[in-house]
């Protein structure tokens, strides 16, 4: 069966860094773009990042530029790395697996919280 793990989310200081990480098993995972998605308190889902299958980046202007993500097609991985963090990047992250067929989100993870402390 399909599952996505991520792990990596934790308390950092303003300004500070985390690497999110995404473990993904029962498909194959170098077929299928991959989206980071968080939300935040009392607000509604917002996608961070997205990789295609060519390893084709997309952000979100509020993370372009501080926000990396990367795909490890050996490894079934999938990974955000988040530099420079604010506030507001507070929340919970999760991985999904996009379906573009269909243009939806077939799959998600159990979700990481991060918190942004000042």
């Amino acid at each position: 069966q399909v599952q996505l793990v991520e792990s990596g989310g934790g308390l950092v200081h303003l300004g500070g860094s985390l690497r999110l990480s995404c473990t993904a098993s029962g498909f194959t995972f170098s077929n299928k773009w991959m989206y980071w998605v968080r939300q935040a308190p009392g607000k509604g889902l917002e996608w961070v990042s997205a990789i295609d299958i060519d390893g084709g980046t997309y952000y979100v202007d509020s993370v372009k530029g501080r926000f990396t993500t990367s795909r490890d097609n050996a490894k079934n991985t999938l990974t955000l790395q988040m530099n420079e963090l604010k506030s507001e990047d507070t929340a919970v992250y999760y991985c999904a697996r996009f379906v573009r067929t269909y243009y939806f989100f077939d799959y998600w993870g159990q979700g990481t919280q991060v918190t942004v402390s000042s």
